[in-house]
């Protein structure tokens, strides 16, 4: 149901000249314990901003933070191209409360130009817990399926499927593993640990497959 991770994943990143310290590549990450686990989403959604950004831009949220001592939290989105290779999106975000929220481009952009990465489909959000001096507490790991166009929304692992009543045209959707349950008015449905996203909004009826 959940994908636990103990270990960093080493990807080329978006923006050139940015490296990963060798010291991170071989750090141990304990798993995060699971009273501790906080609600992890990707959401398509636009961007006034960026033109043509839907289904190229993801709301990252992570909800009921509860990790007592920790200070920041790395992130690391990674996903696969349409020729084959992965692309990450690492960042740190300092912790100022128990909720973060924060758009993730699936591309790349320079002075103002956005380049989109098309065809991406699926891929996985790691999250990493830090204490005051940079100690790593622990780190949880999703992956996501990116789907449009489609009656049956599926996880990465096909372990859970949703089928929507009606194709819902334009709208683009993630299923994933959120760890614990997301408030209802922020996804479409969640069951079993996997919950549904939409990026409209609004509710779309179905029925889980059993």
């Amino acid at each position: 149901m959940v994908v636990l991770l103990a270990v960093f994943v080493v990807v080329r990143t978006l923006k050139s000249g940015t490296s990963t310290n060798s010291s991170d590549q071989a750090e141990i990450i304990p798993e995060l314990p699971q009273s501790q686990w906080p609600v992890v989403s990707l959401t398509p959604t636009t961007d006034a901003k960026i033109p043509n950004s839907l289904g190229h831009l993801l709301d990252f949220k992570v909800r009921k933070i509860n990790v007592p001592g920790a200070s920041s939290m790395d992130y690391l989105l990674v996903y696969n191209t349409i020729d084959g290779g992965q692309q990450g999106v690492p960042g740190t975000i300092k912790l100022t409360g128990r909720d973060v929220d924060k758009n993730l481009l699936l591309g790349s952009e320079s002075s103002g130009h956005y380049r989109f990465d098309d065809g991406v489909n699926q891929g996985t959000i790691t999250v990493t817990f830090r204490d005051s001096s940079g100690k790593s507490m622990g780190k949880l790991s999703s992956d996501f399926h990116l789907q449009s166009g489609t009656m049956a929304l599926s996880s990465v692992d096909n372990k859970f499927v949703y089928n929507l009543d009606k194709l819902a045209k334009g709208v683009y959707f993630v299923t994933m593993p959120t760890f614990v349950q997301p408030d209802t008015s922020q996804c479409v449905v969640w069951q079993n640990g996997y919950g549904v996203f939409a990026s409209d909004g609004k509710p779309h009826s179905g029925k889980v497959a059993q």
